[in-house]
Formats: C-alpha cells, sequence, structure tokens
C-alpha cells in the first residue's frame, strides 16, 4: 500500500504549491543575467537564481517580463481548475501503467508545454489546451501563468530566518544555432515566463548541449534532478528543448520529534506488512473523513503551503483511486476541519522518472508528436515543419521529521519533421506488362504489354 498512498500525496501536493516566479529574466541583449533570489527574505535552503551556463549565448527578446499582470481573480480561478485538473488526468494515465512508488511535478509539465504551446496553431494548439485545461485564450493564458508566478513568488516572505522555506522555478529555451523563430513566440515566453534563448549547436555538438541543459536543471534543483536527459535522446537535426525546474523546502508548522519516530507495521496492498519509520506527533491537524477515505493536511511554516495526505479505506484503493477527480478532491479539501490529532506518519523518499508523449496522446494531444501534422507555425514559419518528438520528467521527494524537500524537471523535445529521402530513380527502359484497374474492387479492366514503344 506504502506505494500508492506515495502517489496520491505527492500529486495533490504539487496542485497545491509548486508553483513559483521563472528566473531566466528577458533582457534586451544577448548577455548573461541574473535575477535577485524571491526568497532573499528567507535562509537559503535550495539552489541560488538561476545562473546562465558559460560559454553560452543567450539570445532574448528585446521584451521585458511583465511584472505586473492585470489579470482579474476569475482568471487565477479557472488556470489553477485546469492546471489540477490535468494535474488529476496524468496521474491517472500514470497510476494504470506504473507500478511502485510514484511522483511527478505536473505543474512543471503544464508549464513546459505552455511555452510550447505559445508557438503552437490550428488543430495542435486545440488538442493542447484541451489535454492540459487550458480554457483561456492564449494571450489571457500566458499572462495569467506570469501572475501566477509573481502571486506565488512571494510565497516565505516576512518568515524569520529560521522559518526555512523555499520555492523555486525556473524555464528556459535552448535553441540551434541559426534557426529563426517567429518573434513574436520569443516575445510571448520572454514577456510571461521570463525565457531567453541559449544558443547552441545540437547538429555538430550534441553532447555538449546535452551536458549544458542537463547542468541548469541541477543547478535549479539543488542538484536533486541529475541527467534529465539522458544520452541519444537528443539528435543533431533537434532544434529546440523548453526546459522547466522545480525546488522546494520547507519545515512543517508542527515539526516531528525524532527521538519519537519509530519502525511501525504498514500494510501494502497485497496485505502483507513491512516495518516503516513512522513520525508521531500530537496537535492540531485538519482532517477530512468521508465515503471510502480519510484525509489529513500538514502545513508548512508560514501555513501558505500544505500537504493533504488521501488514504482510502482498506480493500479500496484501486477503487478509490480511479475515482478521484477535481470534484472529489475539492470534496476532500472544503471538508478539511481542525482538531486534536495524534498523527503518525512514514518518512519516505524516491525519485521517479517517465518519458510522457504516451500519456499525453491518451488524454488527446496527439497531433503534436507526429511529423507534418503537428503544427507549430507560430514558432517557426515552415519549412521545416517542426513536432515534439519526447516530453520527459523527472522527480524527486523527501520527507522527514522537520518537513518536505521536493524537486522536479520537464524537458520538452522539438525536431524538424523528417525530410522526404531522396528520389529513387526508376528507369522504364525495357518491355513491360501493364494493366488498368478498378482499385475498390480491384478488378483488371484492361491489360497488355508493350515490347516496343515506338511500333504503332
Amino acid at each position: 500500500m506504502r506505494a500508492r498512498f506515495a502517489v496520491i500525496t505527492s500529486a495533490i501536493l504539487i496542485a497545491v504549491f509548486a508553483v513559483a516566479c521563472g528566473s531566466d529574466g528577458p533582457a534586451s541583449t544577448p548577455a548573461p543575467t541574473q535575477q535577485p533570489d524571491p526568497t532573499a527574505t528567507t535562509e537559503p535552503q535550495g539552489p541560488t537564481p538561476t545562473a546562465e551556463p558559460q560559454n553560452f549565448t543567450v539570445a532574448f527578446s528585446d521584451k521585458s517580463r511583465i511584472e505586473s499582470p492585470d489579470v482579474p481573480s476569475t482568471d487565477l480561478v479557472e488556470l489553477s481548475e485546469g492546471n489540477n485538473g490535468f494535474a488529476l488526468d496524468l496521474y491517472g494515465e500514470l497510476a494504470g501503467s506504473e507500478e511502485g512508488n510514484l511522483f511527478m511535478s505536473p505543474y512543471s509539465i503544464s508549464l513546459a508545454l505552455a511555452m510550447t504551446y505559445a508557438g503552437a496553431a490550428g488543430n495542435t494548439a486545440d488538442e493542447m489546451a484541451e489535454t492540459l485545461g487550458f480554457t483561456l485564450p492564449p494571450e489571457q493564458l500566458h499572462s495569467t501563468f506570469n501572475a501566477l508566478d509573481q502571486l506565488l513568488a512571494a510565497r516565505g516572505e516576512g518568515l524569520e530566518p529560521d522559518q526555512r522555506f523555499t520555492l523555486q522555478i525556473a524555464n528556459s529555451i535552448w535553441g540551434q544555432d541559426g534557426f529563426e523563430f517567429e518573434q513574436p513566440f520569443l516575445d510571448a515566453v520572454a514577456e510571461n515566463y521570463g525565457a531567453g534563448m541559449h544558443i547552441v549547436d545540437f547538429a555538430r555538438e550534441t553532447e555538449a548541449a546535452r551536458l549544458a541543459i542537463n547542468g541548469w536543471v541541477e543547478d535549479n534543483t539543488n542538484d536533486r534532478i541529475e541527467d534529465l536527459i539522458e544520452k541519444d535522446v537528443l539528435l543533431p537535426d533537434t532544434v529546440m528543448v523548453l526546459a522547466n525546474a522545480i525546488f522546494f523546502k520547507a519545515s512543517w508548522t508542527f515539526q516531528f520529534n525524532e527521538e519519537l519516530t519509530a519502525d511501525g507495521p504498514f500494510t501494502l496492498l497485497s496485505g502483507e506488512t513491512v516495518d516503516a519509520e513512522m513520525m508521531r506527533r500530537e496537535d492540531f491537524y485538519a482532517v477530512s473523513r468521508g465515503d471510502g477515505y480519510s484525509a489529513v493536511e500538514m502545513r508548512y511554516v508560514g501555513d501558505e503551503t500544505s500537504m493533504v495526505v488521501v488514504m482510502p479505506d482498506a480493500g479500496e484503493f484501486e477503487q478509490f483511486e480511479e475515482s478521484l477527480d477535481s470534484q472529489k478532491l475539492a470534496q476532500i479539501i472544503d471538508g478539511l476541519e481542525f482538531g486534536n490529532t495524534e498523527l503518525r506518519f512514514p518518512k519516505f523518499e524516491f525519485e521517479a522518472k517517465f518519458s510522457l508523449p504516451e500519456q499525453l496522446k491518451a488524454l488527446g494531444m496527439e497531433d503534436a508528436f507526429v511529423p507534418y501534422v503537428a503544427d507549430f507555425s507560430a514558432m517557426r514559419t515552415p519549412p521545416p515543419e517542426l513536432y515534439i518528438s519526447d516530453v520527459i520528467h523527472q522527480a524527486f521527494v523527501a520527507v522527514d521529521e522537520e518537513g518536505t524537500e521536493a524537486a522536479a524537471a520537464t524537458a520538452v523535445i522539438v525536431r524538424p519533421a523528417s525530410a522526404p529521402p531522396p528520389a529513387e530513380e526508376f528507369v522504364v527502359d525495357r518491355p513491360f506488362i501493364f494493366l488498368i484497374r478498378d482499385i475498390p474492387t480491384n478488378t483488371v479492366l484492361f491489360m497488355g504489354r508493350v515490347l516496343d514503344p515506338t511500333s504503332g
């Protein structure tokens, strides 16, 4: 049971708090830049703000990031509802195909694909919006992502130095040297996601580009996400990689006493029990109980973020997991009520990695992965036509007596559709037989031969 229990916890955890501001701020010149740390008012516990990789030019749009977008609160609510709906849909796809522990950051995936969506058009854009839960018009959507980032960048401000809290998101784009992208696309990601275009040479220095992207991810996840893009994933014809990295580390509002942690039984789905390190604390926690489940909320310092743990009743895990949707999640959270609670909760730590094209296709995002069908004309005017060749996601989580550390990264890899192979010569210069047929019925209507095409 531990494996599946951790899955529900992580999915809701990220849906609740894994959002913050990007850190590749746009500039008007292709020079490395560095933005101030949004968590500077607290004791730093994670990576420092994004520093540009050495020896790589960053070609920014001449547009600056919009610092205070005017976004109605209703748009923020609509965006969050769509993101959470996608989180649960994707969780359902992964839970049905993966075994054992599972952890992901659906927001990281949403954010990386939102940048990609800025370059989509036609049916490709429609499918992406439907799959990802993007219900706002494109310009409004990107502006709302920007506003959400900046609102949540303030999480942790005003805390005392000993109240440890870090929440950081970084976005970046890596493009092939000499490959021209549409200016409105570059402007959109600069203004709303703070992402500049790192100029690399996938064609001749594929491995150097891969190492640079992986290094950027490591720097922005406190080295928790390593080797996100493995060897041979990037090919010389890669033209762009859109990357997102998230790092979160926070202490519980009510920390557990290590001296009270002791081995205790944890019942697996099979009914077998194992000894787990069970933390223990008696305090006022918000608890919710409903048909087929029990839930508890554990808050982090500042009381602005939390982990919501949902435990299905014994013997009902699979049924509950399959039925979990946005409406049920809202019911669980709305039912939370504070009360004196003796909480026992297992320590755990693990990581997970996925290639997501099949899951995204199953949710309805099909055209984006099909060469010559995908429409990213808002990103690059053909030729060549572009498509997504892979979406890679990796995540790490550790929960102990002090709090939680979580990191995740997503890479969207874009390639050109392969050019048609060179024409193969076929010369009819010898006697031949020919026929004329009806294709639907495969009926031969005429048949003959030509021994000399010059003879009447």
